[in-house]
């Protein structure tokens, strides 16, 4: 079965796929390298661009290096395109969205200024990096971690929406306590007010100066210290619920009916019987006449 975008045939298609899609020769990993740091060379030109001191003195160093970037970049897409069967289906795919996005920002800089500070997400590219590292099984551990987050949506959901309850029923109670002179002004600055103190982050720009205010304050602050690990905790019982899922099978036995087994086990954790009922255990002496 040949992969989904390779190239039918030999020729100079098939050497460029050979080098850009896959990684199992050295020139294909040093071609992979290559790129990664071009692609981390072109975000600190950006980051750099961004410092007034450094723009002011190497500012066109920084436009040309970053135009260059973008036409090494934007060659390098046309080419994946040139040597695919399916090149609409490559830019469906993750990568291939990733790699156009990359070379959008400087392009339409000549249209819109100021987008080219979205060349950051040229960062992306360098999850090629599992590839090339031999470290695609981590992304099925990033499976895992999404595939817990999706069965805890619902529990997160509605933590949050019972926060957003106790927000607003303080900031109102606040508003309606506090003067106008303490920065309370609305109901929605008041929202604003509990948010960043339930959060324990205190900004301080806003702070009751009332005895009861400042006591509102304190219940808030515990109430966050109390309730900000109920999401982690939701999460964390869902990536367990997810890994012994991943790992166990209900398979019961058939000796002692013990049904949580490891999905590779041959036999019973409990009892030590054969789980496969299907094949003869090879450790069980055969009957006679059977082989």
């Amino acid at each position: 079965m040949t992969e989904p975008f390779r190239p039918a045939g030999e020729g100079l298609r098939t050497r460029l796929f050979q080098i850009i899609f896959e990684s199992d020769t050295p020139l294909a990993k040093g071609f992979d390298i290559a790129l990664i740091v071009t692609i981390l060379a072109s975000v600190l030109v950006v980051m750099l661009d961004s410092v007034d001191h450094l723009s002011a003195v190497h500012g066109e160093w920084f436009y040309w290096l970053e135009w260059g970037f973008t036409i090494a970049f934007t060659i390098e897409l046309l080419v994946r395109i040139y040597i695919l069967d399916k090149p609409l289906r490559y830019l469906r795919s993750f990568y291939g969205m990733i790699d156009l996005v990359a070379i959008l920002p400087t392009w339409l800089m000549l249209i819109l200024p100021g987008t080219q500070t979205l060349v950051i997400v040229r960062l992306l590219r360098v999850l090629r990096i599992f590839r090339v590292l031999r470290l695609m099984q981590f992304v099925g551990e990033g499976r895992l971690l999404v595939e817990a987050l999706k069965n805890s949506v619902r529990q997160i959901f509605l933590f949050l929406f019972t926060v957003f309850l106790l927000v607003t029923l303080f900031a109102a109670l606040v508003y309606m306590i506090e003067p106008a002179e303490a920065g309370f002004t609305s109901i929605p600055m008041a929202i604003y007010w509990a948010i960043v103190t339930l959060t324990t982050v205190g900004y301080g720009d806003i702070v009751p100066i009332t005895p009861l205010g400042q006591a509102i304050s304190t219940l808030v602050m515990l109430i966050g210290y109390s309730i900000i690990a109920v999401p982690t905790g939701v999460f964390s019982a869902e990536v367990i619920r997810s890994i012994r899922a991943d790992r166990y099978s209900d398979q019961a036995c058939p000796g002692c009916g013990h049904d949580r087994h490891e999905k590779r086990a041959l036999y019973c954790l409990k009892c030590g019987t054969w789980l496969d009922e299907e094949t003869q255990d090879p450790n069980r002496p055969q009957e006679d006449g059977k082989r």
